[in-house]
């Protein structure tokens, strides 16, 4: 078979030639801004979005729904806002310029039902903006521990979250069960890392240490093609175990008979004699003893009340009578120290 034409249509395909206009300036991973006349003609059908919010958010909602229906007119975007449901709708309209808006009004209302502040959650609607809302309340069963790692996520006076919100360049929110985070895809993807590690029981001043030495290494262009793992920090699980005191059992002598058989209950009745006794009998002593229990409790709990009426033991007083002072003044010692004085002031002022 002659391959001959077919490798020389791959190769025409290649170009190998030199391209002057690509240079080392241009970022292809740049995304492009979409501007209004980018689409030529309207969209087709209606789209729309609707979305639950809790109680405690209606008053705020219903203060800030004025900006948020200004700040999705400009893209063309209907929102409403409807409080017997409970709910937050937006639609697109004829005017709508971008089709990927929709999207971005969906997440702005999402994070606006978790309680994210309408100035941070506009920034959704950015290009290189989004957001995640990451549910944490099925990693854990049990509510205390839940609690405690929640916590530990926020950090003292919310130390550790501002951590990670300078990391990660995000803007993140804990409320309940989720955590609201808003930022560039990357710190996106760092913030749900950590936030699932600290669910499952890995600290996250660990994961801090990470992208502290990442972001240094990051300044250093030689190490630009190498691998940092002989840079990062390595942390080993430590699974500490507290051991239990050992109870140290005496051992028994050894005897090659069995213990002896205990006697059954119908022994013990044959004993007492009331194996014999007729069934009213029998009655009649279960009632006498009943009664005996009873009598004994009455008379615990009797004197229990009687106990906060019995006055408690005085301390005594003491009553001996106080010893005058029998230290004499000399009258006319002081009488004479006080007319030296005076002479000497006389003297002074003459």
């Amino acid at each position: 078979i002659n391959t001959k034409p077919l490798e020389e249509a791959v190769v025409s395909t290649q170009s190998t030639g030199e391209k002057p206009w690509d240079t080392d300036d241009i970022d292809h991973w740049k995304m492009e801004e979409f501007k209004p006349g980018d689409m030529k003609s309207n969209l087709l059908e209606e789209s729309s979005f609707a979305t639950l919010f809790p109680k405690y958010r209606e008053k705020y909602l219903q203060q800030v729904w004025p900006n948020v229906v200004a700040c999705l007119k400009e893209y063309g975007v209907h929102a409403l806002l409807d409080l017997i449901e409970g709910s937050m709708i937006v639609k697109t309209t004829r005017k709508t310029w971008d089709p990927y808006v929709i999207i971005k009004a969906r997440d702005l209302i999402k994070l606006l039902a978790r309680s994210v502040p309408f100035e941070q959650a506009k920034r959704v609607l950015q290009d290189e903006i989004t957001s995640d809302i990451i549910k944490i309340g099925n990693v854990t069963r049990n509510k205390e521990r839940f609690v405690k790692r929640r916590q530990r996520l926020v950090g003292p006076n919310g130390n550790t979250l501002k951590a990670l919100e300078l990391l990660t360049e995000c803007y993140i929110k804990v409320q309940g069960s989720t955590v609201a985070a808003l930022g560039p895809y990357k710190g996106i993807k760092q913030v749900r890392n950590v936030v699932m590690d600290t669910m499952s029981n890995i600290h996250p001043i660990y994961n801090i240490k990470i992208l502290m030495t990442k972001r240094e290494l990051m300044k250093d262009p030689t190490l630009k093609n190498e691998s940092w793992d002989r840079f990062l920090p390595q942390f080993k699980k430590k699974n500490v175990q507290t051991k239990k005191p050992k109870v140290q059992k005496t051992k028994k002598k050894y005897t090659p008979f069995p213990p002896p058989q205990q006697p059954s209950k119908v022994d013990l009745q044959l004993e007492s004699g009331e194996y014999f006794l007729k069934e009213a009998d029998k009655k009649q002593k279960k009632q006498v003893e009943k009664s005996e229990k009873q009598e004994t409790k009455a008379a615990m709990k009797r004197k229990e009340k009687e106990q906060v009426f019995i006055a408690p033991a005085e301390e005594k007083i003491n009553t001996k009578p106080i010893e005058a002072d029998n230290t004499s003044v000399d009258i006319e010692a002081l009488k004479k120290k006080l007319k030296d004085k005076n002479i000497k002031v006389a003297k002074k002022d003459s």
